[in-house]
């Protein structure tokens, strides 16, 4: 029996709106998942201090140190490449700042430019170590994760650096109400979006990590783009070793410890790919808010810290199988 016109017409229109309502899930639903957060976690918490002005400050200093590792790890994961470094990398950066950050030895430029520049070094040799050297990302940053964290100690004998300078500790100091953590991780999603979406090299390191080999028939230098994105990866960790020394007053070298997970969750959650070549900035940026809002509002709601872990692993889970099954419905599709 024949389909009249009208019946294929309404078919047509609910596989379109299908289509339509799964590519907002796709590219907005963790903004929706994030706003319902938020929303359960300001009418649970007592007196619904969660969406408090000062909690909400605080939201935003918890956030700004993942979140700008998180950018620089985007770049690395959206390449198709991992980095297990970064938290020993803040630990060894705050140590480097706060060495140079006593009171009257130093102009402040030394320790922020120090800093910056031993992170982007650290970054630096794990990128020429995967493209050059053909060793495999997890391995390269697993060994520099250890041997970074050893020189920290090295350097600082093993205990934190004090007794910084007052301009030093002003650095995550607040410009009347608004945290400065808070303005310069906003410029540096800026930077990293425009760099990421409006840049030849941006558009390199979605190719690179959508089809490396594709990539290199094209005449992209893939080498360049992995050791870029790791330099990247590096110096953004340098810049959370500058802001993290100067906000706890001390460069410590146990510092940053699980950092690098939480930046790789707050990707992850954001709808990059783990196997490279998709993800948008914005989702990094709501993933890594999400994992503070939710860190946040447990606290005030009293849940114990183990039981804190558990649910943010069970979150990365989802998040990669939910990429996974997105994969597999483009590929069922096409």
């Amino acid at each position: 029996m024949a389909t009249s016109p009208r019946t294929e017409t309404e078919q047509v229109a609910r596989v379109r709106f299908g289509a339509q309502a799964s590519s907002i899930l796709r590219n907005y639903g963790i903004i929706l998942v994030f706003v319902a957060l938020v929303l359960v976690l300001t009418f649970l918490s007592p007196d619904m201090v969660f969406a408090s002005p000062k909690n909400l400050v605080t939201v935003l200093k918890q956030t700004a140190i993942n979140g700008i590792l998180a950018m620089g790890m985007m770049f690395v994961i959206t390449s198709g490449g991992i980095d297990l470094s970064v938290g020993s990398t803040v630990a060894l950066t705050g140590v480097v700042a706060a060495m140079f950050a006593h009171p009257g030895e130093f102009p402040l430029i030394v320790p922020i430019v120090l800093a910056i520049l031993v992170g982007a070094a650290v970054g630096m040799f794990n990128g020429v170590a995967v493209a050059v050297g053909w060793i495999p990302p997890f391995i390269v940053t697993l060994g520099t994760m250890t041997a970074v964290r050893g020189l920290a100690l090295i350097v600082s004998g093993g205990v934190p650096i004090s007794n910084v300078s007052k301009e030093f500790e002003a650095i995550s100091g607040l410009v009347g109400s608004v945290p400065l953590l808070a303005v310069y991780y906003a410029v540096v999603v800026a930077v990293c979006a425009v760099v990421l979406n409006r840049t030849v090299f941006g558009r390199h390191v979605y190719t690179v990590g959508g089809n490396e080999v594709a990539a290199q028939v094209s005449g992209i230098s893939v080498r360049w783009v992995k050791i870029g994105v790791y330099t990247i990866s590096g110096l953004l960790a340098g810049v959370c070793g500058l802001l993290n020394a100067s906000r706890t007053i001390t460069g410590a070298p146990n510092a940053g410890v699980s950092y690098e997970l939480d930046a790789i969750a707050a990707v992850v959650i954001g709808g990059v790919s783990m196997t490279g070549g998709i993800g948008k900035w914005y989702g990094v940026v709501v993933g890594a808010l999400l994992i503070a809002v939710m860190g946040n509002g447990l606290d005030l709601l009293g849940v114990d810290s183990n039981y804190q872990q558990v649910v943010k692993g069970l979150i990365i889970i989802l998040a990669v199988f939910w990429d996974i099954r997105g994969k597999r419905s483009l590929s069922l599709e096409t």
